[in-house]
């Protein structure tokens, strides 16, 4: 699932591809922003990705859903 998080005062988001389960993956995120503490994920190729809590804009968390390849016809 793709993960995207916006910062405040930053042009760019962070985008984030993991393996975890969508619900689990938002609650431990809104339970970060909520507190603001740390944000650490993990991402699908093991890169560690830390993001400070109180400097989120926005959260968008993708379906579980895999993606299709190829052409619909």
């Amino acid at each position: 699932m793709e993960i995207r998080i916006g910062i405040q005062h930053s042009p760019r988001e962070i985008v984030i591809e993991s393996d975890d389960a969508a619900e689990a993956v938002t609650e431990t995120l809104r339970t970060c922003v909520d507190e603001g503490s740390t944000i650490a994920m993990k991402d699908a190729r093991g890169r560690t990705v830390i993001v400070p809590g109180a400097k989120v804009a926005y959260i968008e968390v993708g379906s579980d859903e895999p993606r299709r390849v190829g052409f619909l016809g």
